[in-house]
C-alpha cells in the first residue's frame, strides 16, 4: 500500500461489493483543509469550542502536499498541482456549512461531501475535483459519475491529465535565516497571507503568498491566554489557562485558512511580530474587546496606526469586567477638580520629581511611569559610605537633573495626575516611600517625561497587564525608550558614562580658608544654586571648581524663617521671614548665578554678593522689604544702592517696615550735583562705537574693548537657539524681563521688555540700543548663560548741548548728530551725570561732535553752571553765537531762542 492510498483510502474489495445503506448526513462548517481529498468539518458548538471530525473524500486519489521539517524529519516537496487542490478546495469550502456521508471508517472516516444544506441541490466536491483535473478516481471505483468525469477531464488535459508537472510544485521557504531583512523588505506594507496554524489566539503560522514563505508572526501589542495541547493535538482546557480555548476558537474560527493581510513590523527572534489585517476588521482589536487578551508593553509600541485604539478596547473590556478581566478593580479614581492644574516650577527635586507652584500651594510631583537613573545593584552598597551625594555619585543623575532644570525651572507647566502611588513600607534591605502623587506634565506641548526618556535619562517603568497605575502618555514614553536605545543615548551608552567628583566644603573651615583668597581673587564666579536654608542662606556648587560652598549674603539683614534645632526645639520664624525664603527660593532656587566673595565667617561660610539675571539679590531683598541695610555694607561698593533702596522700602512701609515712622532725612541731589560741577574738570577717553542715534537726542555706544566679547556673546547664543530652540509657547513675556528677540535679519540678539501689547512687545535691544516692536512669536526665553554681563550698549547724551523746540529744527539737529556719530568709532568724556544719565563731551580725532554740531547751528547750548565747566561752555556759548550771526539752519530765520520766542509759547526740548 502507497503513502498516497495511505492518505486516502484502501478499503477491503468486500466492503465496496456490500449493498448501500442508506444514506444519513451529518452538518457542519468546514473549518480546514488538510489537503486535496481531507477535511476538518466542526460541528455546532455547545457550552465551549464545537466537537471536530475529519472526513476524507472516498473514492479520490489527491496529490499530497508538502510537510515542514521537524527535528527527525526533513522537509517534503509538494506532488504536482497539491497546491492547487488544496486551493481550490479552501477556497470552495471553508467556512461554509456540508453535509457529510461516512461511507466507511480504517484510520479514519471516509465518505462524501456535499457543499449546501440540501443533499438534492449540494455540490458534491469530489466531482468538482475530478472534473477541475485536481484529483483521480481510485481504481476500484465504482461511481460511473466520477468516471466519466475523469475522461472529460483527460480528454482537455487539465490538471493531472495535462503537462508541465514541474511548474506546479511549490518552492517553499520553511525558515528565514535573517528576520531582519525580510522585515525591512517590506518596510511596513501589507503583504497577503493565508493562515495555515492557530496556536493560540495571538499566535499564527501562515504563508506569505506568493512568495510561500511560512512564517509564525504573533500579533503585535497583544497576548491571550496560552494553550496547552493534548494528547490529540487540540487544546486542553484543563491544562490551558482560562479562556485561553476561547480565545484560541474566536481567532481560528475567523482567520483560520483565510486570505488575511500582515504587516509584519518586527521579529523576535525566529517569530515575527506585526498586525494581522481582517476583511472584517482588526482581529487583535476584537479579541482585546472581547476581554481574551490583554495589551502587552513590549510590542504595544510597534502596532501600525499607533497603541491608542488597543488601550481603548482594553479599557473597555475591563470596564465590563468581561471574561480575563473579570476579578478587576479599578484603580483609585481622581476627582476631576484634582485631576488637572497648571503651576510654575520652582524646584526640580531630582531627575524624576519636581515641586510645582499652583496658586500659593507648593505641591511635589513625581513623573508617571519613568524611573531615574539608579546604581547598578552590585554599586549598591555606595548608597551607605560617607559623603554620597546621589545627584552627583549616580551616573546620570546630575544630566537628568539638568534637563529638567533648565528646561522647566520658572516656567509654567500643564500637570495631569495619572494615579496616586500608595506609600511603601521599609522591608528588609529594600527602602520604603512614601504616597507619591504621578503625574504627565506638559510645557509647550511637550511631554516633559517623553522627553527626557528620549535622551536616555530615564527608563519606563513595566507594568503587569492588568496595573492601570501608568502614565496616560505611556506608549509614548516606550516609544521614546525604544529610540533612545536604538541610538544609544544616555543610560543605554555603556561606554560613556559621566562622572561628578564633587566637594562639599560646606563647614570645612581648613578648606575653605585655603580656598577664599582665589574666590576673592576671581572676581565674579559662576554658579548654580542648590540649596535654600533661608533668605540669606544659600548653598552653590561652582562648577568651574567642582565644589559645593555655603554662601551668606553680604551687607544685609535679612528676616529669618522658622527652624528645627537638631535637639527638636522649635525656633518661629520672624514677621516676613518664612515669605522671605519662599521668594528667594522662586527666585534663585537651581537658577544659574554669579558670586562676589568678599569674606568669610568663623564656620567656613563665605560672605559676598550674589546676582541673578543681572540682579543683586542683597539689594533686591532691601527693596522688597525683607532685609535692612548691615554696617558691612558701608565697605562694598553697592553701599549707596543698598542705602537708597533701604530709604525707598522705608517710605513705602514694605514687610518689615510696615510700621516704621522715623522721619527722613533731607536728600540734597540738586545740591550734590552742584557740588560736582565744582570740581576740577578731569579728561579721561573711553573709545567706543556708536551703534544707534534716538529722536530724542540720546545715543547708544558700545565700547570698543568690549567688541570681541559681544561678538563671541552674540556667537554663542546664535549656536544654543539653533541647537536647543526656544520651545513655541513656553516663554510669556513680562515687563522688564530679559529676553531673547529676532531683528529684523532674522537673527536672534538679547532684549528687554519695555512694553506690552495684545500680540507685540516693545522691546530694547541691550547690547545695540536700537528699539523695535516684535511679534510675541519671535521671542525666546534667554538661557541664564546669557543673562549676564549686562548689555553692552550704554546710553549717553552730549553735555552742554540740547535740541531746538521746534519738531522740524529738532529732526535737522538729530540727523546731524546720526550724521557725525552712527557707526562711528569716537571718543567719550564723562562731563557730568544728572539722575543717573551720563552727559559726555564726543571726539573724533580733535574735533569736538558737540561743538561741531552748534557751530553749524544744529543744536543749542544748555547752560550749566559750576567752575568745572566754565571754560568749556564759554566755548560752546561762542560757537552757538557764531552760528546765529551767520543765520546757519537753525538761526536761519532768527534767534529762536527761549527769551526771543516766548511770544509763540515756545519751550526749550532738552537733548536728554
Amino acid at each position: 500500500m502507497s503513502a498516497q492510498e495511505n492518505q486516502t483510502e484502501r478499503a477491503p474489495a468486500a466492503a465496496e461489493r456490500a449493498p448501500p445503506a442508506p444514506k444519513q448526513y451529518f452538518k457542519g462548517v468546514v473549518k480546514q483543509v488538510m489537503d486535496g481529498g481531507a477535511v476538518v468539518i466542526r460541528g455546532p458548538p455547545r457550552n465551549g469550542p464545537p466537537a471536530e471530525r475529519i472526513l476524507a473524500l472516498t473514492n479520490i486519489d489527491a496529490p499530497r502536499l508538502a510537510r515542514r521539517p521537524t527535528p527527525s524529519n526533513p522537509a517534503t516537496e509538494d506532488e504536482p498541482f497539491a497546491w492547487e487542490a488544496r486551493e481550490y478546495l479552501r477556497k470552495m469550502v471553508v467556512g461554509k456549512p456540508v453535509l457529510g456521508h461516512v461511507v466507511h471508517t480504517a484510520n479514519r472516516e471516509y465518505g462524501v461531501l456535499l457543499l449546501g444544506e440540501d443533499p438534492e441541490t449540494a455540490v458534491n466536491v469530489a466531482l468538482k475535483l475530478v472534473e477541475e483535473g485536481l484529483a483521480k478516481v481510485r481504481d476500484n471505483c465504482q461511481d460511473k459519475t466520477l468516471q466519466e468525469a475523469q475522461e472529460v477531464a483527460k480528454n482537455n488535459k487539465v490538471g493531472l491529465h495535462g503537462e508541465g508537472y514541474a511548474d506546479h510544485v511549490r518552492k517553499i521557504t520553511w525558515e528565514v535565516e535573517n528576520a531582519r531583512s525580510l522585515v525591512d523588505k517590506f518596510a511596513g506594507k501589507p503583504v497577503s497571507a493565508i493562515v495555515e496554524h492557530v496556536r493560540d489566539g495571538t499566535t499564527l503560522r501562515l504563508f506569505l503568498i506568493p512568495d510561500m514563505i511560512h512564517v509564525t508572526l504573533m500579533m503585535s501589542g497583544v497576548r491571550s491566554p496560552g494553550t496547552r495541547l493534548g494528547p490529540e493535538g487540540r487544546p486542553d482546557p484543563a491544562q490551558c489557562e482560562p479562556f485561553a480555548t476561547e480565545a484560541h476558537y474566536f481567532t481560528e474560527s475567523r482567520v483560520l485558512q483565510r486570505e488575511i493581510e500582515v504587516i509584519l513590523e518586527s521579529h523576535n527572534n525566529n517569530n515575527f511580530v506585526g498586525s494581522v489585517i481582517h476583511p472584517a476588521g482588526n482581529i487583535a482589536e476584537a479579541l482585546l474587546k472581547e476581554g481574551m487578551a490583554k495589551c502587552v508593553d513590549w510590542s504595544i509600541a510597534k502596532v501600525t496606526g499607533g497603541p491608542e485604539v488597543y488601550r481603548a478596547a482594553e479599557k473597555s473590556a475591563k470596564e465590563k469586567k468581561s471574561r480575563i478581566w473579570r476579578d478587576y478593580k479599578p484603580s483609585a479614581v481622581i476627582s476631576e477638580k484634582d485631576k488637572e492644574f497648571n503651576g510654575k516650577v520652582v524646584e526640580c527635586v531630582n531627575g524624576d520629581s519636581l515641586m510645582v507652584k499652583a496658586g500659593k500651594t507648593v505641591r511635589k510631583i513625581h513623573l508617571a511611569s519613568i524611573r531615574p537613573p539608579r546604581l547598578e545593584q552590585e554599586e549598591g552598597s555606595r548608597n551607605r559610605q560617607k559623603g554620597f551625594k546621589p545627584l552627583y555619585d549616580i551616573p546620570f543623575m546630575f544630566e537628568a537633573r539638568e534637563f529638567l532644570r533648565k528646561k522647566l525651572i520658572g516656567h509654567q507647566v500643564q500637570v495631569t495626575v495619572d494615579y496616586i502611588q500608595q506609600a511603601k513600607e521599609a522591608v528588609g534591605g529594600e527602602l520604603g516611600f512614601p504616597e507619591k502623587t504621578c503625574c504627565t506634565v506638559i510645557i509647550g506641548g511637550v511631554n516633559v517625561a517623553e522627553a527626557l526618556v528620549s535622551k536616555g535619562l530615564a527608563t519606563v517603568v513595566r507594568y503587569a497587564a492588568g496595573n492601570d497605575e501608568r502614565s496616560s502618555r505611556y506608549d509614548d514614553l516606550l516609544q521614546a525608550e525604544q529610540k533612545a536605545e536604538k541610538t544609544g543615548k544616555g543610560l543605554h551608552d555603556k561606554k560613556n558614562i559621566p562622572s561628578h567628583r564633587v566637594s562639599d566644603m560646606s563647614g570645612n573651615v581648613i578648606k575653605c580658608k585655603q580656598f577664599l583668597p582665589f574666590l576673592q581673587r576671581a572676581g565674579r564666579m559662576q554658579g548654580l544654586v542648590e540649596f535654600i536654608a533661608s533668605g540669606s542662606r544659600v548653598r552653590v556648587y561652582i562648577p568651574r571648581e567642582t565644589c559645593i560652598v555655603t554662601f551668606l549674603l553680604g551687607g544685609i539683614s535679612c528676616a529669618k524663617s522658622g527652624r528645627t534645632l537638631p535637639s527638636g526645639e522649635v525656633i518661629p520664624a520672624d514677621p516676613f521671614g518664612d515669605e522671605c525664603t519662599m521668594h528667594v527660593k522662586e527666585m534663585v532656587l537651581q537658577r544659574e548665578v554669579e558670586i562676589e566673595v568678599e569674606n568669610m565667617d568663623k564656620a567656613g561660610n563665605f560672605i559676598g554678593y550674589l546676582f541673578v539675571d543681572n540682579t543683586n539679590l542683597s539689594l533686591h531683598l532691601v527693596q522688597e522689604g525683607f532685609a535692612s541695610m548691615h554696617f558691612t555694607a558701608d565697605r562694598s561698593p553697592y553701599a549707596n544702592q543698598i542705602k537708597n533702596a533701604e530709604d525707598n522700602a522705608k517710605n513705602a512701609k514694605k514687610r518689615i517696615w510696615t510700621n516704621y515712622s522715623g522721619e527722613e532725612d533731607p536728600v540734597a541731589i540738586e545740591e550734590e550735583e552742584k557740588a560736582a560741577l565744582n570740581e576740577d574738570r578731569k579728561v579721561n577717553y573711553t573709545e567706543v562705537l556708536v551703534t544707534e542715534v534716538t529722536d530724542e537726542g540720546k545715543f547708544y555706544a558700545c565700547n570698543v574693548k568690549d567688541g570681541e566679547a559681544l561678538e563671541k556673546l552674540m556667537d554663542n547664543l546664535r549656536e544654543e537657539f539653533v541647537t536647543n530652540p526656544p520651545l513655541a509657547g513656553a516663554y510669556t513675556p513680562k515687563k522688564n524681563d530679559l529676553c531673547a528677540a529676532k531683528f529684523v535679519d532674522d537673527q536672534w540678539y538679547r532684549a528687554k521688555v519695555e512694553k506690552m501689547g495684545v500680540n507685540d512687545v516693545q522691546v530694547l535691544y541691550i547690547d545695540y540700543g536700537n528699539r523695535a516692536s516684535v511679534p510675541k512669536t519671535k521671542l525666546g526665553s534667554l538661557p541664564a548663560t546669557f543673562q549676564t554681563p549686562g548689555g553692552y550698549a550704554k546710553p549717553y547724551s552730549l553735555a552742554l548741548t540740547m535740541l531746538p523746540p521746534d519738531e522740524d529744527l529738532t529732526a535737522q539737529g538729530v540727523a546731524g548728530l546720526k550724521e557725525d556719530m552712527l557707526d562711528k568709532t569716537v571718543k567719550l568724556n564723562v562731563e557730568y551725570k544728572t539722575g543717573g544719565e551720563s552727559f559726555v563731551t564726543a571726539h573724533i580725532g580733535d574735533e569736538d561732535i558737540g561743538k561741531g554740531l552748534v557751530d553749524d547751528g544744529l543744536l543749542m547750548v544748555d547752560k550749566k553752571g559750576g567752575r568745572k565747566l566754565a571754560k568749556l561752555l564759554k566755548e560752546y556759548e561762542d560757537a552757538m553765537a557764531r552760528a546765529k550771526k551767520n543765520h546757519l539752519n537753525i538761526w536761519q530765520y532768527g534767534d529762536i531762542t527761549q527769551d526771543d520766542a516766548r511770544e509763540f509759547g515756545a519751550q526749550v526740548k532738552p537733548a536728554r
